[in-house]
C-alpha cells in the first residue's frame, strides 16, 4: 500500500516542470457503495453503505483526462435478506470498510474544460477506466461482539494461507460533468464498478470445511471459527448444521465486485492565457 501511494503521488506530480494551471482539477465526492457476491447473488443495489473520496484530475485537450484518487466505501451483506431458501438457512453475514487508491483515464464525449473555451459544452458525459489497489477486512457480529473473519479461516484455510486483504481491481464507469460557473467549479456525478480478482470480499467462496480441520488450525479460536463457518443453527427451526464437509458454501467460479456512486464538486485551476479564448 505504501508503494502504491508513492506511485500515486508520482502520477499526480508528473510533468510538473511543464504544468499549466488550466490543466489541473481538484475535487471530492460523497455517495453510496454496495457489493455483489455470495450474499447478494441477484446483483441488485441493496444494503447500501456510505462512500466518499478526493481526486486530482489532469485535463489534456478537453477530451482526455487522467485522474488519481483516494476513496472510502462501506459494504455489507446478509443472508437474512435473501429470498433463496438455501441462503436463508446458510445465515451468513459480513461488513467491511474499503480503502482504495486508484489511477484512471477519462474520455469526454464532448469538449470540456479545454483551452478553446468557446468550444466547451456545459454538460459533458464521459466514460472512465483504470485500476486500483484496495484494502478490506470482512467482519461479522456474533454474540454481541465483532469478529474479523479472515484470521479465523472459516473455509478451512491453513494459517498463512488465508486470502489477502490488499487486492487489485479493474474499474469501469462513467458519469456526467456540469459546469457551474466561469471560475472553474463543476458538478460531477459518477458510477464506477470494481471488478475483482478475489471471491472473498464477503469471506464466502468455496465449500464447508471439516470442523476438525478448523479446530486443528485455529487452536484457542477454533470454537468461534467453527460457529462462524456454519451459522445455520441460529435460524429458527434448524437444529442440525447444514455445513457438511464439501457441501457448497459459495460460488468460487464468480468473483465478487463492488460499486461506488458519487456526486461531488471539483475546481479547475486555469491560467488566463489570451482574452480571445475567453467564454
Amino acid at each position: 500500500m505504501r508503494n502504491f501511494l508513492l506511485l500515486l503521488l508520482g502520477f499526480l506530480g508528473w510533468q510538473h516542470s511543464t504544468l499549466k494551471a488550466q490543466s489541473w482539477e481538484f475535487g471530492g465526492f460523497a455517495g453510496t457503495s454496495f457489493y455483489f457476491g455470495e450474499l447478494n447473488t441477484f446483483f441488485v443495489p441493496v444494503n447500501l453503505g456510505a462512500s466518499l473520496g478526493i481526486y486530482m484530475r489532469r485535463n489534456f485537450d478537453g477530451r482526455i483526462c487522467f485522474r488519481g484518487g483516494i476513496s472510502y466505501g462501506h459494504i455489507w451483506g446478509t443472508d437474512a435478506d435473501s429470498k433463496n431458501a438455501f441462503e436463508q438457512a446458510r445465515n451468513l453475514s459480513f461488513s467491511s470498510d474499503i480503502f482504495e487508491g486508484s489511477i484512471l483515464m477519462e474520455f469526454n464525449f464532448v469538449p470540456y474544460r479545454s483551452r478553446q473555451r468557446r468550444l466547451d459544452k456545459m454538460i459533458c458525459p464521459y466514460i472512465t477506466a483504470g485500476a486500483s489497489i484496495f484494502y478490506y477486512n470482512p467482519k461479522t457480529k456474533y454474540q454481541d461482539a465483532w469478529y474479523e473473519l479472515q484470521p479465523l479461516g472459516t473455509e478451512g484455510q491453513a494459517p498463512g494461507e488465508e486470502y489477502r486483504l490488499v487486492q487489485p481491481a479493474i474499474i469501469l464507469g462513467g458519469g456526467l460533468k456540469m459546469r457551474l460557473n466561469k471560475r472553474g467549479w463543476s458538478l460531477n456525478i459518477e458510477i464506477g464498478q470494481r471488478m475483482l480478482f478475489t471471491d472473498y470480499l464477503d469471506d464466502v467462496s468455496g465449500v464447508y470445511a471439516d470442523t476438525r480441520l478448523i479446530e486443528g488450525y485455529r487452536g484457542s479460536q477454533s470454537s468461534v471459527a467453527i460457529d462462524l463457518a456454519d451459522r445455520s443453527t441460529e435460524v429458527e427451526g434448524i437444529d442440525t448444521p447444514i455445513g457438511e464437509e464439501g457441501r457448497q458454501r459459495g460460488d468460487s467460479k464468480r468473483k465478487d465486485a463492488f460499486m461506488m456512486i458519487g456526486i461531488g464538486l471539483s475546481y479547475n485551476f486555469r491560467r488566463e492565457v489570451c482574452p480571445a479564448n475567453q467564454w
